[in-house]
């Protein structure tokens, strides 16, 4: 399938109200709850460095986020005309090639800004830019493929940001060694959360030959797999939580997994139907699950 496809019509500039629809706001909180997980579960006080971390949220939210929105929207321009035809570009609305170039600029911010919170920072956040543009832009399009894509996703959402938001409690240096474990892993979780965000895109990514999980494995496996990702992940952050003398940390974090499993049933039993349900619920569990872990770690930090 050819990727080439004409840029959107229209003359001039886009509209600013069409630039914040590309750039897709409602996305921009997971990123920044993970990077405020990750400044809780660096141990350091946040008062200390209270403008710091809100130039780190701000980097990972309405910048480096909103960078990726906007390159994928781009790449992506021929999917939409079938799923979503009055997004931004294919309606028009952000005309020529300025999809492109918002892409361009703010990943030039996105380093800009990321320079200055230490060389941590800016590792992770090339790291995250290059992720976005590798999912996005072929030939490498990482999208193609739910496998690999939807790794991608998960380490830029949750993983990085966390890093990112521990390294800068730190003055830009390298986090605690258990941090990095803990990012991993809800990391890896979040691969299943991207595999339930792909059902609402089946009818159109089969059409357009975007091979994404619920496309290769049908929407019931596809859906198993999911909850087998996070249920597992966060069964090993228990583990782990448990290990280093948390108990009572790890025993929160299991009540929270319990409930999403008593969810999980009822997800599995029509996956296409329950998957954006799920996402407003058991999503929401995942995520306090993760603010939990982060106060586990900030006092295994505080007490050593």
């Amino acid at each position: 399938m050819s990727l080439t496809v004409a840029p959107s019509r229209g003359n001039g500039y886009p509209h600013p109200k069409a630039v914040l629809e590309l750039l897709k706001p409602v996305t921009w909180f997971p990123p920044m709850w993970a990077f405020m997980c990750g400044a809780v579960s660096s141990g350091y006080s946040l008062n200390t460095q209270f403008w710091l971390v809100v130039a780190g949220v701000l980097l990972c939210g309405p910048i480096v986020c909103a960078m990726s929105q906007a390159v994928n929207d781009w790449f992506d321009r021929h999917v939409d005309a079938v799923n979503e035809p009055n997004r931004p570009i294919p309606s028009g609305r952000v005309p020529g090639r300025w999809g492109l170039y918002i892409g361009i600029i703010w990943t030039a911010l996105s380093l800009a800004v990321a320079a200055l919170l230490g060389p941590t920072v800016f590792s992770a956040t090339c790291v995250g830019v290059l992720l976005a543009w590798f999912y996005s832009a072929p030939p490498i399009r990482l999208k193609q493929n739910g496998w690999w894509g939807n790794a991608a996703v998960g380490a830029c959402y949750e993983g990085l940001p966390w890093i990112t938001g521990a390294s800068v409690m730190a003055a830009g240096g390298l986090p605690h060694g258990e941090v990095f474990l803990i990012a991993g892993l809800y990391s890896v979780g979040a691969h299943g959360i991207m595999t339930l965000n792909d059902f609402k895109a089946i009818e159109g990514d089969t059409q357009l030959g975007v091979r994404t999980l619920p496309v290769q494995l049908g929407a019931k496996r596809a859906a198993r797999l999911a909850c087998w990702v996070m249920a597992l992940a966060q069964v090993a952050v228990i583990g782990l939580l448990a290990l280093w003398g948390t108990y009572f940390y790890a025993l929160a974090v299991s009540m929270v997994l319990v409930v999403q499993l008593l969810l999980m049933k009822r997800l599995l039993r029509d996956p296409e139907q329950y998957a954006p349900w799920y996402n407003a619920t058991g999503i929401s569990l995942y995520v306090t699950g993760m603010l939990i872990s982060a106060f586990a770690l900030r006092g295994l930090f505080i007490a050593s």
